[in-house]
């Protein structure tokens, strides 16, 4: 008997940090203690984090995922997701007297600070994101209908006029790409030099963290993963800028099980992060995988620490 050939030798350049961010962790700890505390059903209105495994998981402890609170039955317990939410959805949850939990990411809770604070002084609001993300939903429902305007592309940019250019102010969406938030800052600031922005930048440290470690492994791999729902705007975000940063080969994927080991080639080094609503199962399965078709050497490259926590609701904790 021959023995098999040998498995072609492979570096998994692994980004760091990768995986979980504190606010995420926040949102899923709020499900597994409400559901712990009250027992199930307990309702959350959106997917809680933009991931199908984590989602799943919950359902099979008896978090019920619904999309609006018409859904939810009087007197029921509801969680509102990590995106945030317009004010509308507690006003209701409080008209019905629902018992919510809002799961919110405290660092979206600040843009929604920043924008009423912006608004309460007279400027019209820009939001930099993407139509349609339940986070830019959310931010915009914090005002008067019509007083913010999105603002997605350099181009967008370039072309908004404003009632007053000497009252205008933006903030925005938390997991944008920080490359493409600052060129259209840029023009913004160019265009209106007396614009206002946020104190402190709007885009979470674990977002700008996991870009930065991508761009740190990108130009050394032939091919690049990231572990992301394609409903995650973190996750698509962090595939762009493993492209721009010298990795064409650059793919999303849910599971292990989705890899195109094909598009792949024959690379020599591959590189490997998650978004920042993907458990750390994910990367250990997709490794696992890599071990099974190649002889793996791992190597981590971190870029920065992450010791970020962010406190639990005290009605939970008790």
């Amino acid at each position: 008997m021959t023995d098999p050939s040998p498995k072609p030798k492979l570096t998994l350049i692994l980004a760091s940090p990768r995986g979980f961010c504190a606010g995420v962790d926040r949102a899923i700890q709020i499900v597994e203690m409400a559901l712990e505390k009250f027992g199930p059903p307990v309702y959350v209105r959106h997917e809680i984090v933009h991931n199908r495994f984590v989602v799943e998981a919950l359902e099979r402890k008896g978090a019920i995922f619904i999309e609006e609170l018409n859904e939810v039955p009087e007197g029921a317990r509801v969680i509102f997701s990590a995106h945030g939410v317009p004010k509308s959805v507690p006003e209701e949850a409080k008209r019905r007297e629902l018992i919510y939990f809002d799961a919110t990411c405290p660092l979206v809770s600040k843009v929604h600070i920043e924008a009423e604070r912006l608004h309460a002084r007279g400027l019209e609001i820009i939001l930099i994101g993407h139509q349609g993300h339940p986070e830019v939903i959310g931010t915009m429902g914090q005002l008067p209908e019509g007083a913010v305007r999105l603002i997605e592309t350099v181009a967008d940019a370039e072309a908004y006029r404003p009632r007053d250019v000497e009252k205008l102010a933006f903030v925005t969406q938390t997991t944008l790409s920080v490359d493409d938030t600052a060129e259209i800052v840029a023009v913004l600031q160019r265009r209106f030099p007396s614009i206002v922005g946020p104190h402190k930048e709007d885009i979470c440290y674990a977002t700008t963290n996991r870009q930065d470690a991508v761009k740190a492994i990108a130009p050394r791999a032939d091919a690049l993963i990231v572990i992301g729902a394609p409903n995650s705007s973190n996750s698509m975000r962090l595939v762009e800028v493993a492209e721009r940063a010298g990795c064409p080969r650059s793919f999303l994927v849910q599971r292990a099980a989705d890899i195109d080991w094909q598009a792949l080639g024959e690379p020599r080094a591959v590189g490997l992060t998650a978004g920042a609503s993907a458990p750390d199962i994910l990367v250990r399965e997709v490794i696992a995988a890599f071990h099974d078709r190649f002889d793996v050497t791992i190597e981590d490259v971190a870029v920065a620490r992450e010791s970020m926590q962010f406190k639990l609701p005290r009605s939970l904790a008790g």
